[in-house]
């Protein structure tokens, strides 16, 4: 699973990725700061499972802040983004190729509108983000389009000719976006397109495909940075309203990065996606250290909870991929062989059964599967067994 990060030039998705990653990006007041994607890894927020059995697990990668649990996830950082990206301008064509690999979206947008179409700083206040909103959704469908509609005369002709079905052949053909043959079966259908006669669709049919496809393979979810920024709330409460099916944080990158660089440096103790930090070593700051941290307080967790950052990227993996945590652990004994309790932690999709986990594990324990066993209860399993968000499971395999 990887999560792209996304947006238009200059409006802080590089200090997003940092403060998700503590990565070392590049981060500049001018477009495509940019250029090469960056990559690190980001953590998703979970209870530890550990405290059920009044102990504190041991993770082999990620980390574990008091009662949290973080679970490493991939991240990528595009280029930015400028309207035409479709047809080559800006960034553009890089842009989408790197895109590719997401399995979902963060669009970082400046919600007090502080930076102009084309990524320049401006006047807050001047420029309507909604048009953000818009135009990243317009490029990605047109995206999707282009390579829908190249040489569809053709293609549409050779299906019919050769009696094929249409949906095994755009799923091929779309597979490097993630598409799959299913999903463009049950999209035809939805759509209500005749399968039998693709040379009959028109631009529009075409055009109402692909941004079907990409919502369902790039789904999104969009971080409104900056919030602190005044005019920046009401603009947010007006996305809210304008756009009722998508997802929208208030967000402040800024802060979230300066948050975990002071806790980095034990100025502060601070759990990500918390509220509220403990200021530790006072005398080490400066006066301007402590007015950052305390204007970051005020304006940003008490109005609106945390900064952000972390919500988005938990909110990104757990609500709109629907993903779930899954531990492996034992019925009588929660710790490896190196004494480690919980090491490991495994992100899959919903709908995961007891047998998709033993194959998770190891092809052998899927293979010779006998049994699971839900750690928490002791009860013992089959293999269509559904699993839940943060279940132990102890899987039973032959020999």
């Amino acid at each position: 699973m990887i999560v792209g990060v996304v947006g238009k030039a200059n409006v802080g998705k590089s200090t997003f990725f940092k403060a998700a990653t503590l990565a070392e990006v590049e981060i500049a007041n001018y477009p495509f700061a940019t250029i090469d994607p960056n990559t690190g890894v980001g953590h998703v927020k979970v209870k530890d499972p550990a405290l059920d059995f009044d102990k504190v697990s041991n993770p082999r990668t990620g980390f574990v802040l008091k009662d949290s649990r973080f679970v490493g996830v991939q991240m990528i950082d595009v280029a930015g983004l400028v309207p035409g990206a479709h047809e080559g301008h800006g960034m553009g064509n890089q842009f989408l190729d790197d895109l590719r690999q997401a399995d979902v979206l963060i669009h970082v947008i400046d919600v007090a509108g502080s930076t102009n179409e084309k990524g320049e700083p401006i006047t807050p206040g001047s420029y309507d983000p909604a048009n953000d909103v818009k135009f990243l959704e317009v490029e990605l469908d047109m995206w999707y389009l282009g390579i829908l509609k190249k040489g569809w005369e053709k293609f549409a002709r050779t299906v019919m000719q050769e009696k094929a079905e249409i949906h095994l052949a755009l799923g091929k053909q779309l597979s490097g976006l993630g598409v799959t043959e299913n999903m463009v079966e049950d999209t035809i259908k939805k759509l209500g397109f005749d399968k039998e006669k693709p040379n009959t669709w028109t631009a529009e049919d075409l055009k109402s495909l692909a941004t079907s496809l990409r919502k369902q393979t790039k789904p999104m979810i969009i971080a409104c940075n900056k919030i602190d920024i005044p005019g920046a709330k009401e603009n947010y409460e007006k996305l809210k309203t304008q756009f009722t099916g998508h997802t929208f944080v208030a967000c402040s990158a800024e802060s979230e990065l300066a948050l975990r660089e002071a806790a980095k440096a034990e100025l502060i103790e601070y759990v990500p996606g918390d509220d509220t930090f403990l200021n530790l070593n006072q005398e080490r700051m400066n006066e301007k250290q402590k007015a950052a941290l305390e204007f970051i307080r005020q304006n940003i967790l008490e109005k609106f909870g945390t900064t952000g950052v972390q919500q988005t990227l938990d909110q990104a993996v757990f609500n709109v991929l629907k993903y779930i945590a899954i531990f492996p652990g034992g019925v009588s004994k929660l710790e490896d062989s190196e004494g480690r309790c919980l090491p490991d932690c495994f992100l899959m999709p919903e709908g995961t059964t007891a047998l998709d986990f033993a194959y998770k594990l190891h092809t052998d324990f899927g293979k010779k599967f006998i049994c699971a066993k839900d750690v928490r209860t002791k009860m013992t399993v089959g293999k269509e067994h559904l699993l839940k968000h943060s279940d132990i499971v102890e899987i039973v395999a032959g020999k």
